[in-house]
């Protein structure tokens, strides 16, 4: 902790130092979160945690990617620990890599049988808290 500084809160200046830990922890969910901002691969993310073990075409098929764009993603996912795959045979199937994972995403988009309120700006005519009725219509008028 810099001691040069004239703190204003001593105390929460050493809980914030506290909290923050161990850098290379912060650095390697930096390297997480810069993979997971592309919205394709936050997409594929999504998919794999609805769709539980999904193969790459199924993903294809999910997100209107081709395979190739998706294998692609999914390397890259797969090298940052996001994910991991199960072979079965010829068919690799995608699983989100652990519980960290699987909760990051799981706030990201709720189960879609839940109420979601988005944190997003309300849509003309509508509110930030969407029904899974509006939801589907939404993506319907889309």
């Amino acid at each position: 902790m810099d001691t040069d500084r004239k703190l204003i809160d001593p105390e929460r200046v050493a809980a914030a130092v506290d909290g923050l830990g161990d850098r290379a922890v912060i650095d390697e969910w930096a390297r997480r979160f810069s993979v997971v901002a592309d919205p394709s691969r936050l997409a594929l993310l999504v998919c794999i945690h609805y769709g539980r073990e999904i193969s790459v075409t199924d993903l294809a098929a999910a997100t209107g990617m081709t395979d190739t764009a998706v294998s692609q993603a999914l390397r890259l996912l797969r090298a940052h620990g996001l994910v991991t795959p199960q072979r079965t045979g010829r068919v690799v199937r995608y699983r989100l890599a652990d519980a960290t994972v699987h909760e990051l995403i799981h706030r990201v988009r709720p189960h879609p049988e839940q109420t979601v309120t988005t944190g997003a700006p309300p849509r003309a005519g509508g509110s930030a808290t969407r029904t899974p009725e509006q939801t589907v219509a939404d993506a319907e008028d889309r």
